[in-house]
């Protein structure tokens, strides 16, 4: 009875240990899109990886009401974006990952060489702070919900030459 007993509970520990393997091996692959998202796609500019990482019906909600769609959506947004700021960096603080959510807090830099929002190329870089909601489903992008410090850009944007902020 005393093996019975140890076998169950050693059967029990592993069937859990499986369990519990799965969901960590989701959300490590989860952040794992993310990150790659942040790195290739918009650090590089590299709109082949949107093909990799985002669904088809991918949308994205921003605080001010805009909404990207699909694949081509991001595309056009990460294009138009670094024609603006050639050298967009975007480096990844925190990244924290449940169920099929990721959220990260993160750093983007650039320096102004095209017209963005209606203000004229200034040469001027930029620091702003953001944070992102994603839902991954099947290995994909499906949703995101942006929070970019658009108040801190447009004021950096705008300032006049030598105000530092």
């Amino acid at each position: 009875m005393k093996r019975f007993l140890v076998v169950c509970n050693i059967f029990i520990a592993a069937s859990l240990a499986g369990c519990s393997a799965q969901p960590n091996q989701t959300l490590s692959r989860n952040k794992a899109i993310i990150l790659k998202s942040e790195e290739e796609l918009w650090s590089k500019g590299s709109l082949a990886a949107a093909d990799e990482l985002y669904a088809p019906n991918f949308i994205c909600h921003f605080i001010a009401g805009t909404e990207w769609k699909g694949i081509q959506g991001i595309k056009d947004e990460v294009a138009a974006h670094r024609t603006a700021f050639p050298d967009w960096n975007e480096k990844v603080d925190d990244i924290i990952a449940e169920g099929d959510r990721v959220v990260i807090r993160f750093t983007s830099s650039g320096t102004q060489r095209g017209e963005f929002a209606g203000v004229a190329a200034s040469g001027k870089r930029v620091i702003i702070h953001e944070t992102a909601i994603y839902k991954v489903a099947d290995g994909k992008i499906v949703e995101q919900w942006g929070f970019p410090d658009s108040q801190s850009l447009m004021q950096q944007l705008t300032a006049p030459a030598g105000d530092d902020h």
